[in-house]
């Protein structure tokens, strides 16, 4: 328990001495106290007042516990650690070295104006595990304006010979809205072209190549499907 500082103590107290002048002990202030017991707290508090051999008024001093009445500290329960596991290492999809993702892909902007809504349209049908929201994907990709097929962004250019391939968990709001969109239902092994209106990309907020208010079209190789 923890022992508060206490108030100086007064004559219904019983701690003056024969002179009836305030005990020192008791003057001063204690300071906080961590004790286990309140027994072994009440016996500290009588022993401060210390009274004189010739003060009559005795009987309500509780004298310390001897020492087969010592009471034992608590039990303490031992912890157990449970033992340190090596983190699974995550791989990296790498580009293909052979078939029709292992090249970059040409973007070409379709004729007319830029659509208001969200158009996806699979230029490869892949074979392999689905993505979903909540999966990680792992991509390369190509983006570029509509208005002029003016190239921002593309994995490609990134890293290695071939470029370094992009991860990111689907759905999660990590990526822009177009692609939280537009990559779900893919198969790994396929190849997508998302066609993103403003309100799905960047808005009114201008990104370093990317104006403001810029419809974007992507094409989108997808490597490799995980569990976030």
């Amino acid at each position: 328990m923890v022992v508060p500082n206490k108030a100086p103590a007064t004559a219904a107290d019983g701690c003056f001495d024969r002179e009836g002048r305030e005990s020192a002990s008791l003057a001063a202030p204690m300071r906080l106290i961590l004790i286990p017991f309140a027994t072994l707290a009440t016996a500290a508090t009588l022993a401060a007042c210390g009274g004189s051999s010739n003060n009559a008024d005795t009987a309500h001093i509780i004298a310390a516990p001897s020492q087969a009445q010592t009471l034992k500290p608590p039990q303490t329960k031992a912890i157990t650690i449970p033992a340190t596991t090596t983190p699974a290492t995550t791989k990296t999809a790498a580009v293909p070295s052979s078939g029709p993702l292992s090249t970059e892909p040409k973007i070409t902007v379709p004729s007319g104006a830029a659509p208001t809504k969200l158009v996806t349209k699979d230029i490869i049908v892949g074979t392999g595990a689905v993505a979903k929201a909540g999966d990680e994907l792992t991509v390369d990709y190509v983006g570029a304006l509509y208005k002029n097929a003016s190239i921002f962004d593309a994995s490609w250019s990134h890293g290695g010979p071939k470029g370094e391939p992009f991860q990111f968990e689907l759905g999660n709001g990590s990526v822009i809205s177009g692609w939280d969109q537009g990559l779900v239902g893919m198969r790994v092994g396929g190849r997508r072209e998302l066609i993103i209106p403003p309100s799905l990309a960047y808005k009114n907020v201008a990104q370093s190549k990317i104006p403001a208010n810029s419809t974007l079209i992507f094409i989108v190789d997808l490597l490799a499907v995980s569990k976030a």
